[in-house]
């Protein structure tokens, strides 16, 4: 039952992964669009693909919370009283960079919107480094199963911080591979070239710092990285075959591969990770099992899971649907 709690954990954190990491990587290349003059078109092209989803994107973090607050209240206490600092940083940017999405497009004052932007499309980077320094520092083992690791050196180390830049260029890449669908759809063939070229640089650079951070993770985090490079392989082999594959259907002009390519590389290094950590949720301070809620408490997760995927996945879908469809009604 616990590896079930488990398990279902690592499906929340693989959906906030895709959709919230794609989200995150569309204020990505806002930021580094240029001038306002230079920048319109990029901007306005991720303005129309953010504005359906970008709320709802965010109900898997939620997700994922509870379910680690319900399930394993004892990691989530180890978690939250030894890494505040980041993930109070994380925080913060995730309700800066909200309002700066609302507030860009409804403010008066050019001035303004600006700045509404400036914040949206920094939050955009801010969050998800922090984000990727907690996962680094939980995987190397820096955080203690009773929660008395020191607020700073624990995720202030070259694994943490350099998981953490491969979490920005994950989020960039998925946005752009995105973005490409997105363009194309909208029959703006110009920016669908535009997001192309960043794309593959940017499945490059998280290609890069993939190996980075295994590489650190070698010295750091050496329980995750035997079992990544033993258990783990076929993962990480899978994860390489579609980035490969991803950055040659993109070279040769393809379309209809993209995404599923872009996502099975996500997921690949996600579901690497819970089986490089297996059986700990801590390593290597506290086990699955250990770590898990009582039994009933486990049965109630499960039944609200089983209510969740029949009420809250279809919600998701049709908005998906819609959006990607164009039915819906955008802001002029």
């Amino acid at each position: 039952m616990s590896t079930a709690a488990a398990v279902i954990l690592w499906v929340g954190a693989t959906f906030y992964a895709l959709f919230g990491g794609a989200d995150f990587g569309g204020g990505f290349w806002d930021l580094i669009a240029g001038n306002a003059e230079k920048g319109e078109r990029p901007r306005g092209t991720i303005q129309r693909s953010l504005t359906p989803v970008w709320e709802a994107n965010h109900v898997w973090l939620i997700f994922i919370l509870v379910v680690l607050w319900t399930a394993f209240p004892q990691a989530f206490s180890a978690i939250f009283s030894t890494l505040y600092v980041p993930l109070t940083l994380a925080v913060l940017g995730i309700v800066l960079r909200g309002s700066g999405f609302a507030f860009r497009s409804s403010v008066e004052g050019l001035q303004a919107r600006r700045a509404a932007g400036a914040v949206f499309a920094l939050s955009s980077v801010i969050t998800p480094f922090f984000m990727g320094a907690v996962v680094g520092a939980i995987a190397v083992g820096n955080v203690p199963a009773h929660g008395n690791g020191d607020a700073f050196s624990t995720w202030l180390a070259p694994a943490p911080l350099f998981i953490g830049v491969m979490f920005v260029a994950t989020s960039a890449y998925l946005a752009a591979v995105f973005l490409v669908g997105d363009a194309r759809r909208g029959g703006d063939h110009e920016m669908e070239r535009y997001f192309e070229r960043r794309a593959l640089a940017a499945g490059v650079v998280a290609g890069i710092f993939a190996v980075v951070g295994l590489i650190a993770l070698h010295s750091e985090g050496p329980y995750v990285y035997d079992r990544l490079i033993h258990e783990g392989l076929p993962l990480i082999i899978i994860s390489a075959l579609c980035g490969i594959g991803m950055l040659l259907v993109l070279l040769l002009g393809g379309r209809l591969l993209l995404r599923p390519l872009a996502a099975g590389a996500v997921i690949a290094v996600i579901w690497g990770w819970f089986v490089a950590q297996f059986p700990y949720l801590l390593p290597t301070s506290l086990t699955i099992s250990h770590g898990a809620a009582p039994d009933p408490t486990l049965v109630a997760i499960f039944i609200v899971f089983a209510i969740a995927c029949i009420v809250v996945l279809p919600a998701l879908a049709i908005l998906l649907v819609l959006a990607q469809s164009d039915m819906l009604e955008h802001e002029h």
